[in-house]
């Protein structure tokens, strides 16, 4: 049951910041603090996302038979042994074949930072505007 409801949580969460901010763009409405939060929300989901699916390439029943078998690398067991904490690791993600062949794309990690990065671009500005238009209403 958690596992249907997180992802559509995510899509929700992506469907109303995507909205927001189109919305908000459209009016104009840079200093709303609303703006910044729905933006924030929006990379916050994309980020919840990506790295989603980043945890489901590394998925793998039995990972010799899908390193060789499913992505035609040869399997070093040796090298798995040697780096045993690395497909368990939050962050960042990796599941590796051998030494040159990584499960995780290429492209899921750096764009995990960016997305974080972004989120918090969106956070720390709907702060600031909602803190200073707090103080200015009393």
């Amino acid at each position: 049951m958690l596992l249907l409801f997180v992802p559509l949580v995510v899509l929700a969460a992506l469907a109303w910041g995507a909205w927001g901010s189109v919305r908000a763009v459209r009016n104009r409405a840079w200093a709303a603090p609303g703006t910044w939060a729905r933006s924030g929300v929006l990379a916050g989901a994309g980020t919840l996302l990506f790295y989603g699916y980043g945890l489901l390439t590394t998925l793998a029943y039995d990972i010799g038979e899908t390193c060789t078998q499913l992505r035609g690398q040869t399997y070093d067991d040796a090298y798995r042994a040697a780096h045993w904490r690395e497909p368990s690791q939050w962050f960042p993600l990796h599941n590796r074949c051998n030494a040159d062949y990584d499960l995780v794309p290429a492209y899921v990690n750096p764009t995990l930072v960016v997305l974080a990065a972004v989120t918090l671009g969106c956070v720390i500005p709907a702060v600031i505007l909602a803190v200073r238009r707090s103080a200015a209403g009393r």
